[in-house]
């Protein structure tokens, strides 16, 4: 009698600890999407044939993410008649500087496997900007907000994006719905790690050089390589408020404005437990300075206990790349594939 008595006690423990989790997850989510959110408007999306790739068929997309913005994308059709039916999706994030097509070896391969493939081009890229290429655009829009304290395109706004192309992938006949998968590199791999505690419709994600605590790297000096990506937007950033460049505090002050709550109730270890009991996948080079190794680790190890109390402990995975800075090497790309056909089936 005492024994299931104490059964009983932990039981009703452990039931009360997982629904504490999930309504402080629930509020941090909603939190977060308070900040991203904006009116919806039609996708009024646009396709148009382009030449296949190694036999594939290649489209290009365009919809509209909100009333001012038209998102600019590829879609890679899988062989049709060795993939039949509705197909999952892999959905790809490119980094700083970078455009959709940079990320097009990773596209190929997820095709190759059996999967719809889609890349988009960030916020202030690719076919976004005048240029076509580079961050002198990305930069200008991220000191363009500091100022006015009007949008985010510093990850937060991709993160609407790729939401809104999961509303179009939910009106496609050949999409499974239900298994769309979501991986980025770098500023895409911050931004899958967001899109994917955002949105419970991405059921796998594949984070590459993205996943770290913003708190841990101000606490502990290692901020300068991150912001050294945006290093213009910073420094202007820096002029307009007469502060210098090379103050932590004012590392938290710009971080504020531009990206309120990365630091603090939206940084990785917190984000990473939105995504539990999700699949995910973490990959880092072990001497990546953009992703410093131990707030990686932390990230990984808050979220842990969320995935324990599902029962799904071999959903969280971190792959740690040995004498890597900040690359993605071959190998991590086939990890990150077959951790996608692993969860989705293609």
């Amino acid at each position: 009698m005492k024994l299931a008595r104490s059964l009983a006690a932990a039981w009703l423990l452990c039931t009360l600890s997982l629904l504490a989790l999930a309504d402080a997850g629930n509020e941090t989510r909603a939190a977060y999407l308070a900040v991203i959110d904006r009116p919806r408007v039609a996708l009024q999306p646009e396709l148009a044939q382009l030449p296949a790739v190694e036999g594939f068929r290649k489209y290009h997309l365009w919809f509209s993410a909100d009333a001012n913005e038209r998102v600019p994308a590829y879609l890679l059709l899988p062989d049709a008649a060795r993939f039949k039916g509705p197909r999952p999706v892999v959905i790809a994030l490119h980094g700083t500087g970078g455009t959709k097509d940079d990320i097009a070896g990773l596209v190929v391969a997820a095709v190759r496997a059996g999967f719809i493939g889609v890349a988009i081009d960030g916020r202030y890229h690719g076919e976004r900007i005048p240029s076509g290429s580079g961050a002198n655009e990305y930069n200008a829009a991220i000191a363009r907000a500091f100022t006015t304290g009007q949008g985010h395109p510093f990850y937060y706004d991709t993160t609407w994006d790729v939401m809104r192309l999961i509303d179009y992938l939910e009106t496609r006949k050949d999409v499974d719905a239900k298994r769309i998968g979501l991986t980025g590199i770098s500023k895409g791999g911050i931004e899958t790690y967001l899109a994917a505690a955002a949105d419970p419709r991405v059921a796998v994600a594949v984070s590459y050089l993205g996943v770290q605590s913003f708190k841990w790297s101000l606490d502990n000096g290692q901020w300068r390589a991150r912001i050294a990506t945006i290093q213009a937007a910073f420094n202007a950033a820096a002029r307009e408020a007469g502060k210098s460049a090379d103050d932590v505090n004012f590392v938290r002050e710009f971080y504020a404005r531009v990206v309120p709550g990365i630091d603090g109730r939206f940084d990785g270890p917190a984000m990473l437990t939105l995504i539990a009991p999700r699949p995910l996948l973490v990959v880092n080079g072990d001497s990546d300075a953009n992703t410093p190794l131990a707030g990686v680790r932390l990230a990984i190890e808050t979220a842990r206990p969320a995935y324990a109390a599902a029962n799904s402990a071999d959903r969280l995975q971190l792959m740690i790349e040995e004498n890597t800075p900040h690359r993605v090497n071959p190998e991590a790309i086939d990890a990150g594939i077959a951790w996608f056909v692993r969860w989705l089936t293609p």
